[in-house]
């Protein structure tokens, strides 16, 4: 049995492989949603922090950039370490320094406390993310864009219900309460523990497939570090746009509308969640019309929403942030599977990479727009902010890639056995 209660596929029976393999995909979302939903709690409750250890805006960002430098150092690290030494049950790991994240954000005494919480939640995340984007990956079954989109969709979908889960538990009742939501981190430890089973069933296969040594290079090796510039500049774009609204949105309406704390979380969980659902277009999208198409809308189609936000009453400001989160949420998963297409084999080290530089830039960010923001206002952060997605204009850099052809789908258990190591 898969770790989803679905019976382990037999080569050549392809309507067992595709269950198989959209079952690890949920799976791995489900846990990718529990992981990314408990770390979200630490941004939604950064009002009640504020007010408990008498925190400037700068302090604030200081706490983003510890949780999120600690992903960004150590996640290629462990990415590139994994590509050679694979670790199936290294998630576990990942999802009990989430836990002790929470442990010590509840039972915090003071800033520097605070501090330590958002240190061992980062530490989870860089241990978490590129495993398990291997995993996803390796389930695709060809669907390189779905597989990503689904499993960053569960990530999205986590990040959204922190604001909720903070506003009607954690402001209500008090920090200490966040000490409930240690029994989601022992639920997902058992759902990695189990996936982590599927994982080292399926080492040897990838082994044989990538000693072949039939990998494809879409474009010239020369070419690759101009290209992976391009689209770390459009990372920049995106998750410094992302990170002034995930840690400032809230303020932006309490300063802006006057609207009370619960109101503000609610209106951030709105964003967060239409970030949720524009992830999987992203993927499927890019699968069916190519990845640098759907990077073009994703990131340079939502300017002229972006620049109309911060002029808008509070009925048009909640309803171009849900504009600005579908188009701006298939990003990533469109410039990851690029990146991965451009050196196929490396899906660990790309993947740690690209999901430890989100995580250095947003933590960048946070402390840079917090410091703009004690010297000037939230406003005038969400209006700087506003004209990023126009750095989407250097997408015109980039190539089409070639894809291969592909007759198989999800449902090709050949596909599932080695698509590690293929192009896509």
């Amino acid at each position: 049995m898969s770790p989803t209660g679905i019976a382990f596929p037999i080569l050549g029976a392809d309507n067992a492989a595709r269950n198989s393999a959209l079952g690890i995909l949920l799976a791995l979302s489900a846990c990718h949603l529990l992981n990314d939903s408990m770390q979200a709690l630490l941004p939604a409750i950064y009002p009640l922090l504020k007010d408990s250890f008498q925190l400037s805006f700068a302090q604030i960002g200081l706490i983003t950039l510890t949780f999120q430098m600690v992903g960004s150092i150590f996640q290629p690290v462990i990415g590139l370490y994994t590509d050679r030494h694979p670790k199936p049950y290294s998630l576990v790991l990942g999802m009990g320094f989430s836990l002790a994240g929470l442990v010590a954000l509840a039972l915090a005494t003071g800033y520097h406390a605070v501090l330590l919480a958002a240190a061992m939640a980062g530490m989870g995340s860089a241990i978490f993310h590129p495993e398990s984007s291997r995993m996803a990956r390796l389930a695709s079954g060809g669907r390189h864009g779905f597989a990503q989109s689904l499993f960053q969709v569960g990530g999205n979908a986590g990040t959204a219900l922190g604001p909720l889960l903070a506003s009607f538990v954690i402001t209500r009742h008090g920090r200490r309460h966040i000490l409930w939501f240690t029994l989601v981190a022992f639920a997902g430890m058992i759902i990695v523990a189990r996936l982590g089973k599927w994982y080292q069933n399926h080492l040897d296969e990838r082994r044989t497939r990538a000693s072949r040594g039939d990998i494809h290079h879409p474009v010239a090796l020369a070419r690759v570090p101009f290209l992976l510039g391009i689209l770390l500049c459009l990372m920049f774009s995106k998750f410094f746009y992302l990170a002034s609204m995930t840690n400032y949105y809230t303020f932006f309406l309490m300063q802006k509308f006057g609207v009370s704390v619960p109101h503000a979380q609610l209106l951030l969980f709105v964003f967060l969640f239409a970030v949720a659902l524009g992830t999987i277009a992203g993927g499927v999208v890019g699968d069916m019309l190519g990845r640098k198409l759907v990077i073009w809308i994703s990131i340079l189609g939502m300017a002229p929403f972006a620049l109309l936000l911060p002029h808008a009453n509070l009925f048009w400001t909640a309803f171009l942030t849900v504009v600005n989160g579908l188009i701006l949420a298939s990003a990533f998963p469109a410039i990851l599977v690029y990146a991965t297409e451009l050196l196929p084999g490396r899906v660990g080290a790309i993947s740690g990479l690209f999901f430890g530089l989100a995580f250095g830039m947003a933590g960048i960010a946070s402390a840079i727009l917090g410091k703009l923001a004690d010297a000037t206002s939230v406003i005038l952060v969400v209006q700087v902010c506003s004209f990023l997605p126009l750095i989407g204009l250097l997408t015109a850099f980039l190539p089409d890639l070639k894809e291969k052809s592909h007759t198989t789908n999800l449902a090709d258990p050949g596909m599932i056995r080695s698509e590690e190591a293929s192009p896509a």
